[in-house]
């Protein structure tokens, strides 16, 4: 494992790298540097834990997903426990297992099997998930706001504050949509 704490914690070294992992990449809600995500679940989780290595998985949460990483590669620069904590957040289904629903259906089954430590992160990063795209994307949180339905459940194992969150979120964001198709159905019948 590269020394990652030489002269900077691991944290900020996780930061780093996340920084340099996700380079060009964006979220297609807010055209923002994708890494905005990373922090946020990372400070999300921060706010719940001192935990250093966990803090560094969920900063380093989508880096398997979303980019050209392996996980090897990212266990011989970050160890055991980061590895596998990120590794226990990637989604495991591929394009070839089926539709959407296939799909979800299958990394619900991987979730289901996470350590606390990995739900806490996969609820930090739902929170932020959920916020950011029921403001930006009406349309797909309908979606989305339904998986979430079916994940929150398997979460409950995580850190219950954050659970608590999520819930909240994940139900004001529904009132959102419910209030967001209201008025678009009132317009067009006006």
């Amino acid at each position: 494992m590269l020394e990652a704490t030489a002269g900077k914690s691991l944290t900020v070294f996780a930061l780093g790298f996340a920084i340099a992992a996700h380079r060009g990449q964006t979220r297609k809600y807010t055209g923002e540097a994708y890494v905005v995500h990373c922090s946020n679940v990372g400070r999300i989780v921060a706010e719940h834990t001192n935990d250093q290595e966990m803090i560094a998985a969920a900063l380093l949460h989508d880096v398997l997903e979303d980019t050209n990483l392996t996980g090897e590669e990212l266990r011989g620069i970050f160890g055991d426990r980061v590895t596998d904590l990120v590794l226990e957040v990637t989604d495991v289904s591929h394009p070839r297992d089926g539709n959407r629903e296939k799909r979800k259906a299958l990394d619900r089954e991987h979730l289901a099997r996470s350590s606390p430590e990995g739900a806490t992160i996969k609820l930090a990063d739902t929170i932020d998930n959920t916020e950011s795209i029921a403001i930006h994307d009406p349309n797909f949180a309908r979606v989305y706001l339904g998986e979430m339905d079916k994940v929150l459940p398997l979460l409950r194992h995580g850190d219950a504050r954050l659970w608590d969150r999520a819930e909240r979120t994940l139900q004001m964001a529904q009132e959102k949509l419910i209030h967001h198709e209201l008025a678009g159905s009132r317009a067009v019948s006006q």
